[in-house]
């Protein structure tokens, strides 16, 4: 699909679902530090959390990986 396959799409997105909610720390970042921290305690809930607010980062960084493959 050809929206998948914009920047400004994939940029929103992070910028948006990635980080929300904003305050006090971007939730996908509070998630990735429980994750390190030895994801105690984790549901199955938190698990579907870090995937829908870490798909927006992955879709930006294979867009930034297929650019550079093209080259």
């Amino acid at each position: 699909m050809k929206i998948f396959k914009n920047f400004k799409i994939a940029l929103l997105l992070c910028l948006t679902l990635g980080l929300a909610p904003f305050f006090p720390e971007p939730h996908i970042w509070g998630k990735l530090k429980w994750l390190f921290g030895g994801a105690k305690g984790m549901q199955l809930i938190d698990w579907f959390d870090i995937f829908l607010h870490g798909s927006p980062f992955v879709l930006l960084i294979w867009l930034i990986a297929l650019k550079i493959i093209k080259k």
